[in-house]
C-alpha cells in the first residue's frame, strides 16, 4: 500500500475540490421556533379552558416534531396556533373567574339591598295597619 502524498488518482481535479455552501445568516428571525410545551402543559392540567389547553398541547408537540424533521416553516405556523390556545385559554381562565366573583359579589349585593327594602316596605305597611287597627 502506497501512502505517499501526492496520489495519483484517475479522478479529475475538479471533482475533488469542492466549494464550501454559503453561509446564511438569517437577521431576525431566530432558526428554531419555540414550541411552548410547558405552557401547553400548564394550560391543559390546571386551566382547560373549553378544551384549548388540550388544543395548545398538541399543537406544541406537533411543533416539536415538525422543527426536529427539520421543516422550520410548519413548525412556525404550529407554534403560532398553540401560542394563540395558550393566550386565550389563559386569557379565558383568568377572566372568566374574576367575572364570575365580580357577578356574584354585585349580586349579593343587590339581593342584601333588596331584602332590606322589602323588609322597610312590609314593616311600614304593617305599622300603617297598626295605626288604623287602634283608631277603631
Amino acid at each position: 500500500m502506497d501512502t505517499s502524498y501526492p496520489r495519483d488518482d484517475p479522478a479529475p481535479a475538479a471533482s475533488r475540490k469542492r466549494d464550501p455552501p454559503p453561509t446564511v445568516i438569517g437577521v431576525g428571525a431566530s432558526a428554531a421556533p419555540r414550541d411552548h410545551l410547558v405552557w401547553s402543559l400548564f394550560n391543559t392540567i390546571y386551566m382547560n379552558f373549553c378544551c384549548l389547553g388540550l388544543v395548545a398541547l398538541a399543537f406544541s408537540v406537533k411543533a416539536r416534531d415538525r422543527r426536529a424533521a427539520g421543516d422550520v416553516e410548519g413548525a412556525r405556523r404550529c407554534s403560532s396556533r398553540a401560542r394563540c390556545c395558550n393566550a386565550l385559554a389563559t386569557a379565558g381562565s383568568l377572566v372568566l373567574p374574576l367575572l364570575l366573583v365580580a357577578l356574584v359579589v354585585t349580586g349579593a349585593l343587590h339581593l342584601s339591598k333588596l331584602a332590606q327594602d322589602s323588609i322597610d316596605f312590609f314593616s311600614y305597611q304593617l305599622s300603617i295597619d297598626d295605626d288604623d287597627d287602634d283608631n277603631k
